[in-house]
C-alpha cells in the first residue's frame, strides 16, 4: 500500500538510491509512475507492504517501509533491488553503486567515484565540511536528520586520511 512518505513513521526502513546523473524532467515523471506500480503492489510473504518514496534533488530514489505494519523480508527486498535494475536499465543510470560519491558544492550537486572524491579532498578541492549524502542511513528518522552531511560527519569521514 502507498502513502505519502511524509506519512511513514521515523523507524520506518528506508532505501537510498543515488543516480550517477541527473534525472530529466520527462524521466522524472516515468519513474514516478513506476515507482507507484511497484510500491503499491509490494508484498512481503503475501502481506501488503506499507511504503512510500521520494525523488529528491532530480537524482536520488528513496523508498521506505512502516516496519510497524509489516516487515520487508529478505525475498521482497531482492525484488526491490530486481526493480532498482529496471530502472538502471530502463534510464541507462547507475543506482546500485554504493561508493559512488554525490556532494553539494556552491548549491549545485556533482558525482564522483569514491577514489576521485578522495583525490579531490587530497587536493583541497573539497574538505571536511563538504556536504555530502549519506545513502546508508536506514531509518526515515536517520533519513530526515544525517543524510545531508559534511563529510566529517559521515562514512566517507575514513577515507579521507
Amino acid at each position: 500500500m502507498l502513502v505519502s512518505f511524509d506519512k511513514l513513521p521515523l523507524n520506518s526502513r528506508v532505501w537510498v538510491y543515488s543516480s550517477n546523473r541527473k534525472f530529466i524532467q520527462k524521466e522524472i515523471i516515468s519513474i514516478r509512475k513506476d515507482l507507484e506500480n511497484f510500491l503499491s503492489n509490494w508484498t512481503s510473504h503475501n502481506q501488503n507492504l506499507e511504503t512510500g518514496f521520494e525523488l529528491r534533488y532530480d537524482r536520488f530514489i528513496i523508498i521506505a517501509v512502516n516496519q510497524e505494519i509489516n516487515n520487508a523480508s529478505g525475498c521482497s527486498i531482492d525484488n526491490c533491488v530486481r526493480f532498482i535494475k529496471k530502472l538502471e536499465n530502463k534510464y541507462e543510470v547507475d543506482l546500485l553503486d554504493k561508493m559512488n560519491v554525490i556532494y553539494k558544492q556552491d548549491k549545485h550537486l556533482y558525482h564522483k567515484k569514491l577514489n576521485e572524491f578522495i583525490s579531490m579532498y587530497k587536493n583541497n578541492l573539497v574538505s571536511l565540511n563538504t556536504v555530502v549524502f549519506n545513502n546508508l542511513v536506514n531509518t526515515v528518522g536517520e533519513y530526515k536528520l544525517k543524510w545531508e552531511v559534511p563529510v566529517k560527519e559521515s562514512w566517507h569521514n575514513r577515507f579521507m586520511n
